[in-house]
């Protein structure tokens, strides 16, 4: 996985993340934000070669 993808999926998430407003103020919302994108962008080819898929 290249950093721009994983850049880009931590943004998007992290943006999306500011309308959780259970989590508390802003900046633990974007940080678990970006956690869960990092965490998808290093996850995803993982689990598209389980799948037998390929880009």
């Amino acid at each position: 996985m290249d950093p721009i993808s994983i850049t880009f999926y931590a943004m998007v998430c992290g943006c999306l993340s500011m309308a959780a407003p259970r989590l508390g103020g802003l900046v633990p919302r974007l940080a678990v934000g970006a956690g869960i994108g990092v965490a998808a962008a290093i996850l995803l080819p993982v689990l598209r070669g389980m799948m037998g898929l390929t880009y």
